[in-house]
């Protein structure tokens, strides 16, 4: 595939899925990552690096748009808990790629489409049940604390392991265990994920992953502007657009692109 094509189809395929990082608070990482292995043929762990690098523009850019249309005083009563599952979630990261080194491509792969079919699910779960009344009573905010620290923990192991913002994992925990409102957890879930992800970006970094001037110049620049667009989009649509439905939609096609690969000979 040559450079002009490569640039046209990352665009074309970035935009929706930075729509998605304004709508729902998701990087995306998890519905362009068939399209990095598939479309454009790269290795799992290149994928996974990449997605990464695109999965920063997204969130960043999803960030900044959906503060223009939201409370941000809304925030200020969560940062001790966005706090523990920050401190968490980046020592997870930081294992997380020790842990991405030591496996094999092939083996890499198909945990890699298993845990994204098991987030597909959790979206769609998501959508069944009923939000207000989610949430755990943990007595002390010391416990809490903890539990927000353990979270974080998993959501750095997975977002490492996947090069994914983490949103998937995030959102539902903030949801299940501590009872925030789905939109105001979207906002929560970029916010949090950005030091995970620059974790991840460092490391990787770290490896020679980003060595490839061209790659990044055809491939990461215009999925990046395309997810820029598309965030701005996503973000405006929020007050409106049925999210539930949304995750539904998304989450099966997710699970079925997973099966897809999955069952795909190498």
């Amino acid at each position: 595939m040559n450079n002009k094509k490569t640039s046209f189809l990352s665009f074309i395929i970035g935009a929706p899925i930075g729509c998605l990082g304004g709508l729902i608070g998701l990087g995306g990482a998890e519905f362009r990552l068939p399209f990095l292995l598939k479309t454009f043929n790269k290795t799992a762990k290149k994928a996974v690096a990449l997605n990464m690098l695109i999965s920063l523009i997204t969130v960043v850019s999803a960030i900044y748009f959906r503060m223009n249309n939201f409370d941000i005083s809304l925030i200020y009563p969560q940062v001790l808990l966005m706090i523990g599952i920050i401190v968490g979630s980046t020592i997870g990261a930081y294992f997380g790629i020790g842990l991405f080194n030591k496996i094999s491509d092939v083996l890499f792969k198909k945990v890699l489409l298993t845990l994204l079919m098991v987030m597909g699910l959790l979206l769609i779960s998501e959508s069944f049940l009923t939000f207000g009344s989610m949430g755990v009573t943990f007595g002390s905010i010391y416990i809490e604390l903890i539990v927000a620290i353990l979270c974080g923990l998993l959501i750095g192991i997975i977002s490492s392991l996947l090069g994914v913002a983490g949103g998937e994992v995030i959102i539902p925990i903030l949801i299940l265990i501590f009872g925030i409102d789905i939109k105001l957890a979207g906002t929560l879930s970029l916010i949090i994920s950005l030091p995970t992800m620059m974790v991840g970006i460092t490391r990787h970094k770290n490896n020679k992953m980003y060595t490839e001037k061209s790659e990044l110049k055809a491939l990461v620049l215009p999925m990046g502007i395309g997810s820029i667009i598309g965030a701005s989009i996503g973000a405006f649509l929020v007050i409106y657009a049925p999210s539930e439905l949304l995750k539904i939609i998304l989450g099966a096609l997710l699970i079925f692109t997973s099966l897809k690969i999955l069952t795909e000979k190498d």
